[in-house]
């Protein structure tokens, strides 16, 4: 059974625009879309008359609104919505289990209980199984994922360590005929951080810049093999992992990071590199979790 993409709408412009996203991207790869909203019946502490069955009225209308604009803007997308009797996090969450990704807007504050609010994005970002494409209302406004533009990924550690977000950007560069722009930053170890196995290697290799694209060269290799249509371009570049794919991404028209979950008290925090892409990038965030 093909794995469609999902959508969580909340009625605000953020979401109408990853509906529009998610639309066009599940056309480009042929595979169904799935619009959800989660609503859950709770008073507002607000002097306003409002009871269960307006809100549930409301959230139908998002639900409705939303789904009209993707019938009329793609006729032939199979499209199913549904409306989630359940918490934004936790609904998304179990989306996410069926689904090939997850799409967002990336600042949802509708008056309903949305989708994103607060921390409920990076919640979202930091727990799902799947990778999870963060989506402005200027993103859509911008074109579609077709219309040029590379596909940028950053590139870290392993093969094996950056095996998922390869594949995904790959794939998502092939889905839209563009080029892939692999990127790997690098910095100089502080001399605790050298180590004689490390010295050597880098001996092996030239140096550590050659280190470096030596490095990135092994771990494209095997999804060169795999597209070997998508043309790829490979940089690497000494500066801060988020500067130098902040900068490498200023033209690209989807960037695709890797997650690093840290647990912390008050939540889980994603990683500085896929904050800094969330936060900064003029482009759709993909955040890939580990394979």
């Amino acid at each position: 059974m093909t794995r469609a993409i999902a959508v969580g709408v909340d009625g605000s412009a953020e979401s109408l625009a990853a509906a529009d996203w998610a639309a066009r991207e599940a056309a480009l790869r042929g595979v169904p879309l799935r619009i959800v909203h989660a609503w859950l019946w709770q008073p507002l502490d607000v002097p306003v008359v409002q009871d269960e069955e307006s809100q549930a009225r409301a959230a139908d209308a998002v639900l409705r609104e939303a789904s009209k604009r993707v019938a009329d803007r793609f006729p032939d997308l199979p499209v199913t919505a549904e409306v989630r009797s359940a918490g934004a996090v936790t609904a998304l969450l179990e989306e996410g289990e069926r689904a090939q990704m997850l799409v967002l807007g990336s600042r949802g504050h509708g008056a309903l209980l949305g989708f994103l609010l607060g921390s409920y994005g990076q919640e979202v970002i930091a727990e799902a199984a799947v990778p999870v494409v963060s989506v402005r209302e200027r993103d859509a406004q911008a074109g579609g994922p077709a219309e040029g533009g590379e596909v940028v990924v950053g590139q870290q550690g392993s093969p094996e360590d950056s095996e998922a977000v390869l594949g995904f950007a790959f794939e998502a560069a092939a889905a839209r005929g563009a080029a892939l722009r692999a990127v790997r930053a690098w910095t100089l170890p502080p001399v605790f951080a050298y180590s004689p196995g490390s010295l050597r290697l880098a001996d092996e290799a030239g140096g550590l810049e050659p280190f470096e694209r030596k490095a990135l060269a092994e771990a494209l290799a095997p999804w060169r093999e795999r597209y070997p249509d998508v043309p790829v371009t490979e940089h690497v570049e000494i500066g801060s992992a988020g500067q130098v794919l902040l900068s490498a991404a200023s033209r690209a028209q989807l960037l695709v990071v890797g997650r690093r979950v840290r647990r912390v008290p008050l939540g889980s925090r994603i990683g500085s590199v896929a904050h800094a892409a969330l936060h900064h990038a003029g482009c759709p965030v993909a955040v890939v979790p580990p394979a």
